[in-house]
């Protein structure tokens, strides 16, 4: 197989916490394909987001070697942090901020145009069925629909990868189907 067919691998991937005595991570090798979907299941504590951290560059490993689209992490991060979109387990939204209002946030990081952004908040309110929800603050909906108004976020400037840290916490079967 060609290394270039493979958009995420890792090599021998270990990360340690508090001065080597929390393993999170130890000796991950993977090899994920363009255009699969590939789910990290483990216990509370295995190192699932331990290793989207390392895989989106917002963490540094210890040790063994990553490569996202090709470019190595941590050291081209910046490069691929354009190309990769993360809904984390925690929301990272602005409660004071609408539905769209928070959208639109996320889009202006990737530097959408004005245009292009419109077409896909669109897009991505209706398929997320957040078209009512679009002016109301963010504070005011449920964890669900929290959930899928990060989604948004992360999927606005239409990624070649997508990271979704407990991907199904708070997703009711409609989300569930989108998935």
């Amino acid at each position: 197989m060609n290394e270039e067919e493979y958009v995420i691998v890792t090599k021998e991937l270990k990360k340690i916490y508090k001065q080597g005595k929390v393993l999170a991570v130890d000796g991950l090798n993977l090899k994920i394909r363009r255009g699969e979907i590939y789910a990290l299941i483990g216990a509370n504590g295995s190192g699932k987001t331990t290793t989207i951290n390392i895989l989106s560059g917002a963490l540094y490993p210890t040790e063994g070697k990553v490569f996202v689209l090709g470019y190595e992490i941590p050291k081209y991060r910046k490069i691929v942090s354009r190309f990769i979109g993360v809904a984390p387990q925690e929301y990272a939204l602005y409660s004071d901020l609408t539905v769209t209002e928070n959208i639109a946030f996320f889009a202006n990081l990737y530097s959408l145009e004005k245009k292009v952004f419109e077409e896909r908040l669109e897009h991505l309110l209706d398929i997320l069925e957040l078209e009512e929800k679009r002016d109301v603050l963010v504070k005011r909906l449920s964890g669900g629909m929290k959930r899928r108004v990060s989604i948004a976020c992360a999927l606005i400037h239409s990624p070649k990868i997508a990271f979704f840290d407990e991907a199904t916490v708070g997703v009711d079967p409609v989300l569930r189907k989108f998935f």
